[in-house]
């Protein structure tokens, strides 16, 4: 049948299906409501009142982090020196995959010391953490490989490199440093904000740094820093800078 014949009752009973039947999460059911609310909206002008699609509640969960002591191991276990600034530059700026395959040599800002992302999630410019160390990295990066515009670029250097390429450095990393938590490159992004927090850095910066919108997710990473303080009363000495390292 046309979608534009189905009543509200029957999309409900579609949604239903997809969670139940299907076994489809949450955030992908939440994901296809956006895009019918578009439709049957929209599209084709129906009011709210006769469109009622609920979003599903997402369960709540705390983020999985990796301890400083799995970022060395990861670090340690990259198979190339590119394979190992992609995943010194996501932890030590705390970026998401999109913005570190999007970086530019003309990113780099040595002289005010901070990488700029441009047009991240949102569509907004930010500014992320350079350290001295990261910059020596970069330029030892940089001496070998020798990049033109993108930092990392793909095969033929015209393109970024792919975000499934991105995606691969790290998990390989993950499976030779023999860490068995479960997630992806975003876990040294999850690192980055909960190690800042334990080294002492206030939230709204943290929220800067992470160029969230609202206070409300990092504050995600506070109830893990405070499990991890009370678990650990004398905690292992950090890096050289629990910030960057």
């Amino acid at each position: 049948r046309s979608p534009d014949t189905l009543s509200t009752r029957e999309i409900q009973r579609y949604l239903l299906m997809l969670h139940e039947e299907r076994s489809l999460t949450y955030s992908t059911c939440n994901t296809i409501v956006h895009g019918l609310r578009f439709f049957y909206v929209t599209t084709l002008g129906r009011s709210a009142m006769h469109c009622t699609i609920p979003l599903a509640k997402e369960p709540s969960k705390l983020p999985i982090i990796l301890s400083r002591h799995d970022v060395r191991q990861l670090l340690a276990a990259a198979a190339s020196l590119r394979d190992q600034a992609i995943l010194k530059v996501t932890y030590n700026a705390g970026l998401r995959a999109s913005e570190v395959v999007h970086l530019q040599i003309a990113h780099i800002d040595s002289r005010r010391m901070c990488l700029r992302i441009v047009q991240g999630k949102g569509q907004k410019d930010r500014e992320a953490l350079l350290s001295l160390r990261l910059l020596q990295d970069l330029r030892a990066y940089w001496r070998v490989y020798r990049p033109d515009r993108w930092l990392f670029p793909g095969r033929d250097g015209s393109q970024p490199l792919a975000l499934k390429t991105a995606y691969l450095v790290f998990q390989r990393a993950k499976d030779r440093a023999g860490i068995p938590k479960p997630g992806g490159l975003h876990l040294l992004r999850h690192a980055f904000a909960t190690h800042l927090l334990e080294a002492g850095v206030d939230l709204h910066t943290i929220q800067r740094l992470l160029g969230h919108s609202s206070i409300r997710t990092p504050l995600r990473y506070l109830h893990v820093a405070r499990q991890h303080l009370l678990k650990t009363p004398s905690p292992l000495a950090p890096l050289a800078d629990p910030r960057f390292e």
